[in-house]
């Protein structure tokens, strides 16, 4: 199947001092338009404002949804979720060649493994001056695969997929809504994960030597 796997820098991260210190709000986007020196009509002006409009869009029924603007923030928030006592490790899309940015058909060459996942956090990188993570989570069954991907170019992708099975409560408004550009339905939702996103699963407790 056609696919993109575009190619980002590494997102930078704020302290949460930093981040704490710089509104991230809709009602405030002319002063951050300002701030950032973006003239209003400007592509990166409309970044941000895409960015401020997913993460203030209500979440679907039963869906726990936070915007994190430093990596203390999503840890804080994905503890949150799994519960302090429990482990968790990021997981995330792997290229083992060299990546190009383009659309290219890729096939399944080998067999999907799933992650053991009871509950999953997802979370995607929103454009913006800074790192910014939508992450979302939801009381239904999702499913985590590696997938061993190879493209028509020779590119070859270790991808993160996840499934959600019960999309019956998701509105226009979701997240994955608006990044798939799909309609909600009843059929389960698979996608792929780009590299520069992340899934935190949770992780088998230490065993003591």
């Amino acid at each position: 199947m056609p696919f993109h796997f575009p190619v980002h820098d590494s997102p930078h991260f704020l302290s949460r001092a930093e981040a704490d210190s710089i509104p991230f709000s809709l009602k405030q986007l002319p002063y951050l338009l300002k701030y950032f020196s973006f003239p209003p009509e400007s592509f990166e002006a409309k970044t941000v404002e895409y960015a401020l409009r997913i993460c203030e869009a209500d979440p679907s029924e039963g869906e726990t949804k936070f915007c994190a603007t430093s990596l203390e923030s999503m840890i804080d928030f994905t503890r949150s979720f799994f519960g302090l006592g429990t482990n968790f490790k990021a997981v995330s899309t792997v290229h083992l060649t060299k990546p190009t940015d383009a659309v290219q058909n890729y096939t399944i060459i080998d067999e999907p493994k799933e992650i053991a996942a009871p509950k999953v956090v997802s979370c995607h990188f929103l454009p913006y001056p800074y790192a910014v993570f939508c992450c979302h989570s939801q009381v239904t069954e999702s499913k985590v695969f590696r997938v061993l991907l190879g493209g028509d170019n020779g590119d070859r992708v270790e991808a993160i997929a996840v499934c959600h099975m019960d999309v019956s409560k998701w509105t226009h408004n979701h997240l994955s809504v608006w990044l798939l550009d799909i309609e909600p339905g009843n059929s389960p939702v698979c996608h792929y994960f780009p590299a520069v996103n992340t899934v935190f699963v949770p992780a088998p407790a230490a065993v003591d030597a």
